[in-house]
């Protein structure tokens, strides 16, 4: 199996987005993912995955937190900003809670310590304890084949 095969395989997973926040000398670090899950629910602790090649993994490291940030489907520009598929930092928006930024709007902020992580492969696997949650009704930003897309509703009839 070769690598395009194995992505084209993973693409066909749809998946929310999220952009990834951390606070460092107070300055507000941020990356696009949709490499997230929640683990446990006692103690609540969610994953996040990191390629090695990022450099939001020595800023995770050094901070200790991190802040899983769930997109609305009116977010497409802050995940192409968090991305590098834009420079347009017009249209993000954040809030200090617990000391961490998040993103404003959001459809849900998560915000975490470092509870443990593990190499796995070409990328750091973080999990994360949650100390705080907030939440926005709307609908999610998703991610299918490569491509933006929006989660339409069936009209029952």
């Amino acid at each position: 199996m070769d690598t395009r095969t194995f992505r084209n395989a993973m693409g066909k997973f749809a998946t929310g987005v999220t952009v990834i926040t951390t606070d460092i000398d107070g300055e507000v670090h941020g990356m696009t993912a949709n490499a997230f899950m929640s683990v446990s629910l006692n103690p609540p602790l969610v994953l996040i995955s990191i390629d090695e090649k990022a450099k939001m993994l020595s800023k995770i490291k050094k901070s200790g937190r991190f802040s899983v940030n769930i997109l609305s489907e009116e977010q497409q520009e802050v995940s192409m900003l968090f991305a590098g598929q834009s420079s347009d930092k017009e249209n993000v928006s954040f809030e200090k809670r617990n000391g961490s930024s998040v993103i404003r709007e959001s459809l849900a902020n998560i915000i975490c310590t470092v509870y443990g992580s593990q190499i796995a492969g070409d990328h750091t696997l973080f999990i994360g304890e949650v100390e705080d949650v907030i939440l926005r009704d709307g609908k999610p930003l998703a991610f299918y084949e490569g491509k933006y897309s929006r989660l339409t509703t069936p009209q029952l009839t």
